[in-house]
């Protein structure tokens, strides 16, 4: 019975998965998991699955071809003068369409938006590894606390204890261990290397950028995060919001936060700068910033300022510096142009997307994702 219910289990997860892969699109454009998340897990809204099956009515009911009637007449018993008439009669008592929402392990998710995508592996930049220290019981002691007791050696020492001293009879097979026939498990601790990362995202708060533009940026990290935690050990998640000034803030207020000033997008540059000088040394951590605006800023010269960041300071330190111009009928869209004239396309380290809509999105993750930086 067990296996059959694994059984059924295991098919139950496969038709899902195969489901959410046809969807997948429709999930990352419209954002219907966010909001519905735990550590390591998500829910998804999928349309209910039943079993195909027989089903049979009851023996003294009529169906098709039994009871009254004749040859001709339609199904259902109508007036065939009456013809069709739609949205007549009482309200209904059946059923609609039913979603079944499903948990779904954010590990799973991430497969499949590789493979949606076709991403490739991230392989660390250089050594950049926390090591941390992991117990492991690879031996026995003689000596050791009682919750660390293996019975299974320690009655094993006395069998051999009592067989050897002429105690044990096979008539009367009782094994009492004494003092120097107890075994423990004892253990060793080894160094681990675990690859971490930290993704540092920056958005344009300023009067120009709305809900819409907001919620496209909330959808997009959510998938960024997934993916980056598939291939990371670690990951941390900071959070600075800007418009003539920048400021670090926490998850919710990054999303919720609506200025009316102007823009100067240095000021989250260097506030980037200053959060991975004093919390995240390069040789130890993998580096990504993210940053999203309608593209505007306050005037040239602080774009140059910002160039001059990256180019001579940000570029040194990260894995990849992503740009997503998220489009808004008030931007004028001319940081874009700036950062493209200046590294181009097909930098090493600097990728850039413009993301017109949510249709936008999934185009946008593989410019980010799809270099495997």
């Amino acid at each position: 019975m067990s296996h059959q219910i694994r059984r059924d289990h295991s098919r139950f997860r496969n038709i899902v998965k195969g489901m959410i892969k046809q969807n997948l699109k429709k999930y990352i454009t419209h954002g219907e998991m966010i909001g519905r998340k735990g550590k390591d897990l998500v829910t998804i809204p999928v349309p209910q699955i039943e079993i195909p099956r027989f089903r049979y009515g009851d023996k003294e009911q009529g169906g098709v071809g039994q009871g009254e009637g004749d040859a001709g007449d339609p199904v259902g018993g109508g007036d065939p003068q009456d013809g069709d008439q739609p949205g007549q009669g009482e309200a209904g008592n059946q059923g609609g369409e039913h979603e079944l929402e499903v948990e779904v392990n954010l590990e799973e998710l991430a497969e499949l938006l590789g493979e949606e995508l076709q991403l490739p592996k991230i392989e660390p930049r250089g050594h950049k590894t926390l090591k941390s220290k992991v117990d492991k019981y690879t031996s026995i002691a003689s000596q050791g606390p009682n919750s660390l007791r293996h019975f299974k050696r320690t009655f094993k020492e006395t069998l051999k204890r009592q067989i050897a001293t002429g105690l044990y009879d096979p008539n009367k097979p009782i094994l009492v261990p004494i003092k120097k026939d107890f075994r423990y498990r004892s253990w060793k601790s080894e160094v681990k290397n675990e690859n971490s990362a930290v993704i540092i995202y920056m958005m344009d708060v300023s009067g120009s950028m709305g809900d819409e533009q907001k919620e496209i940026v909330r959808t997009e990290s959510f998938w960024i995060n997934t993916w980056l935690r598939s291939q990371y050990q670690g990951l941390e998640t900071r959070y600075i919001i800007h418009d003539a000034t920048a400021r670090e803030v926490d998850e919710d207020t990054f999303y919720r936060t609506r200025e009316s000033g102007g823009t100067l997008i240095s000021s989250a540059y260097k506030l980037c700068e200053e959060i991975i000088a004093n919390d995240y040394p390069p040789s130890d951590w993998n580096i990504y910033p993210f940053h999203f605006s309608d593209g505007d800023n306050w005037s040239g010269e602080d774009t140059k300022i910002c160039l001059d960041l990256l180019e001579n300071s940000l570029l040194k330190k990260v894995n990849a510096f992503c740009y997503g111009q998220v489009e808004s009928r008030y931007g004028s869209g001319q940081f874009y142009k700036d950062l493209n004239e200046t590294f181009g396309k097909e930098h090493e380290q600097v990728f850039l997307s413009r993301i017109e809509n949510k249709e936008g999105i999934l185009q946008s993750i593989k410019d980010f994702l799809g270099k495997g930086k």
